[in-house]
């Protein structure tokens, strides 16, 4: 079945910047109505979700490809999801515990806190051993709709749970188990969505209802996250060049354009940008040329003053060789001749006495002694 359905297009004047975009809510409300009837036709003619809705999703399309990455978290005045809905929350692995035990223990933390969510609690020990093939983390990944972790453990899950989580936009949202106001930051996770602004492209969906609602719900729903994401996104709400909403199986209806005065906005920001950077760079540069040229005078003068300070260089002369003294040589060394006089006397004398005293020994005692 084809859709005919004539909108006027709400156009809005040029914004300053971070400035929320204003949406026409009776332009927002046809849109509604016109899928809400879409659906309800398709769905009895086919005899297909009749027992539960379809989400309904904002659509934005930017006027320039952002170059980071974002995640916007939006806070919806009524809940997308129910008190049933299929949550999951990865847990941290209690000490002394088996994975039941712990499931148990965090389950009971999260009544005690007041969090009226049926939450599905999966601790980390099951995840590594219940969900390592492929089958169980995709039979996962289709069971639940939002994906909580632990902040404690989020960083080691994207090793165990794969990367389709995140080419399905169902990456799990960090919580802090430890809180005081666990309930209430719980229930603006569960009740609100998320938005992922990538840097691949210039489209970029929300969920923000499902068709079950009741079109002022869904009005006030798409009023607040268009609001929360014109405010939050890096290059602010000129950025957006249209935004439309639309089922799975439905036709994307327009619910705001942009004039074409945003795309100079865009440029003369991106200039500004340039420019400012530009700046900084010279300045960055200017300053490190006066360093360096500091540090040049510095070590002139430096050199100025030691060579001021550096006396005179005199040659100095060679000793000449000195004359050789007599007697100084090796044999001079040797012992001089003494002279003759009374010394050589007294030393012919006792050489003589020498000679004539012989040496008296033990058996010559002996001998004197019989003798006597």
């Amino acid at each position: 079945m084809r859709m005919r359905l004539v909108l006027t297009l709400h156009t809005c004047s040029m914004e300053s910047p971070r400035e929320e975009l204003a949406l026409d809510r009776s332009q927002v409300k046809k849109a509604v109505q016109a899928l809400q009837s879409y659906l309800k036709s398709s769905s009895s003619s086919q005899k297909l979700f009749q027992n539960e809705g379809q989400v309904v999703s904002l659509l934005f399309t930017q006027w320039k490809i952002p170059k980071d990455e974002q995640i916007i978290r939006i806070p919806l005045p009524h809940a997308l999801r129910t008190e049933s809905g299929d949550v999951c929350l990865f847990t941290k692995d209690e000490p002394n515990m088996t994975p039941e035990q712990t499931r148990r223990f965090y389950k009971k933390l999260l009544t005690e806190r007041g969090v009226k969510h049926v939450i599905e609690v999966i601790p980390f020990k099951m995840l590594k051993t219940e969900y390592k093939p492929f089958e169980a983390k995709k039979r996962l990944l289709g069971n639940f709709d939002l994906f909580l972790a632990d902040a404690r453990i989020r960083r080691r899950l994207p090793s165990q749970i794969g990367k389709h989580f995140y080419l399905r936009k169902k990456s799990p949202l960090s919580v802090n188990l430890e809180s005081k106001n666990l309930a209430s930051y719980m229930e603006r996770l569960i009740l609100g969505t998320t938005i992922s602004v990538s840097n691949k492209g210039s489209c970029c969906m929300a969920r923000v209802a499902h068709s079950d609602m009741a079109t002022d719900e869904i009005v006030e729903n798409v009023i607040t996250a268009v609001s929360t994401i014109s405010s939050k996104l890096a290059k602010t709400g000129t950025n957006i060049k249209i935004i439309h909403l639309k089922s799975e199986t439905s036709v994307a209806l327009p619910i705001y354009t942009s004039d074409l005065s945003h795309v100079k906005l865009v440029e003369e920001a991106q200039k500004k940008a340039c420019l400012t950077k530009g700046a900084q760079k010279r300045k960055k540069e200017n300053e490190k040329t006066e360093v360096s040229e500091l540090i040049t005078k510095e070590t002139e003068k430096d050199k100025d003053s030691e060579e001021e300070e550096m006396p005179q260089l005199v040659p100095i002369e060679t000793p000449t060789k000195k004359p050789k003294q007599e007697g100084i040589s090796k044999k001079g060394l040797k012992k001089a001749p003494k002279p003759a006089g009374k010394g050589l006397k007294k030393t012919v004398k006792d050489k003589k006495l020498a000679k004539i005293t012989p040496k008296v020994t033990k058996p010559d005692l002996k001998r004197k002694a019989k003798n006597k």
